[in-house]
């Protein structure tokens, strides 16, 4: 069987769909990744750094030109998006023209290599346009916590991907065969879909000896972000250093501070440079993150309690999410949500939860025979 894998051309769109990617290429099954741009600068690898075949589909696409052409056109949704209260409309200003332009490279590709099911990200519908096109089964594989099915139906229904159904003579695009979600049914409810596993972020570097060594105090860890919400977190990761030093209880560890912070620490807070947060959240008592659903899963999948701030895109969403199950704080940091996230028996209850329920969801190579069945 061959598969054809689609994502935006961004790492955090890319990452989540590799484990079930690898399960497939380590049953035995042709892989090719369909995505580009940072997507693939970050890594498509997965265990022992084997690499899955990939194809470069973005390669005349420039997101900063997009989002630009965004700003001018739609200037009041572009900035609520920023806000991350940009709804529907913010997600077809933005990711409706990069399908657009994800849809021609997507069609040769499918032409060329004849794949026998598409699986693609909510925010990848070219794939499912393809795969109509083609006439072969789609496989939704959300990435996220956002809904899947609602994001892609909203992305279909926009005017860039109007004009690709139509420059490509695909009156409809059925649903997905298969919906694949990595987002545990107590934070986001139930869907009409199989679960995975999601796997924890394990891109960076190993852990540092100091870090292996258990602290007297809580650590605190502080995550920063890539993309539009990293102004967001250097801003916070001083409020953090700030409350320190007012006399919080606690070790805090900066990741990858910016510069001009990582040369004035203060007391009791420490740096560390690009470490997997796979490595780095196991030895913390808790996280500090820019609120994006990758930094939310891995903390949940590690039972220990977050605060995620509210930011663009998905983040306020995420964020709601955590606060409503009690396993963090969704909202700004102050010293108060700090002692909270080290001293609430509560949080760290409700966090424990969710990692036990996460650790039984099935594993992606658990749902590798139903795609195999749709070929």
């Amino acid at each position: 069987m061959r598969v054809l894998v689609v994502a935006a051309p961004l790492p955090g769109h890319l990452t989540p769909l590799l484990p079930f990617a690898h399960a497939l290429w380590d049953s035995g099954h042709e892989v090719l990744l369909a995505s580009g741009g940072d997507a693939f600068a970050h890594g498509a690898a997965g265990p022992g750094g084997r690499a899955l075949p990939f194809i470069d589909v973005a390669r005349n696409l420039r997101l900063g030109r997009l989002a630009a052409r965004s700003l001018v056109t739609h200037p009041v949704t572009t900035h609520a998006e920023l806000t991350g209260r940009g709804g529907d409309a913010g997600l077809r200003s933005m990711f409706g023209p990069v399908n657009e332009e994800l849809t021609d490279a997507l069609m040769t590709v499918a032409e060329q290599w004849r794949p026998d099911v598409v699986l693609h990200e909510p925010f990848a519908v070219a794939g499912a346009l393809t795969a109509a096109r083609h006439d072969v089964p789609a496989v939704l594989h959300e990435n996220g916590l956002l809904d899947g099915l609602a994001a892609a139906a909203t992305l279909l229904d926009s005017r860039p991907l109007q004009r690709a159904r139509a420059r490509y003579a695909v009156r409809g695009v059925p649903p997905p065969a298969v919906v694949l979600t990595i987002a545990p049914a107590s934070l986001v409810g139930a869907r009409d879909a199989l679960a995975v596993r999601p796997a924890p972020v394990t891109v960076g570097g190993p852990l540092p000896g100091w870090l292996k060594v258990p602290s007297v105090r809580p650590r605190i860890l502080v995550l920063r972000g890539g993309g539009p919400v990293r102004g967001d977190l250097q801003t916070s990761a001083l409020r953090v250093v700030r409350a320190a030093a007012g006399g919080l209880d606690c070790e805090l560890v900066l990741a990858r501070p910016p510069a001009r912070l990582a040369r004035r620490l203060g007391s009791g807070v420490r740096s560390v440079g690009r470490v997997a947060p796979a490595e780095l959240l196991p030895v913390c008592a808790a996280v500090v993150h820019g609120g994006s659903s990758g930094h939310v899963l891995s903390a949940l999948a590690t039972g220990i309690p977050q605060l995620a701030l509210p930011g663009p895109g998905d983040r306020r969403h995420n964020a709601r999410l955590v606060d409503a199950r009690g396993a963090g704080i969704g909202g700004p940091v102050t010293e108060d949500a700090l002692r909270r996230l080290v001293h609430d028996g509560e949080l760290a209850a409700a966090a424990r939860e969710v990692r036990a329920e996460i650790a039984e969801m099935p594993p992606p190579q658990a749902r590798v025979d139903v795609v195999a069945a749709l070929a």
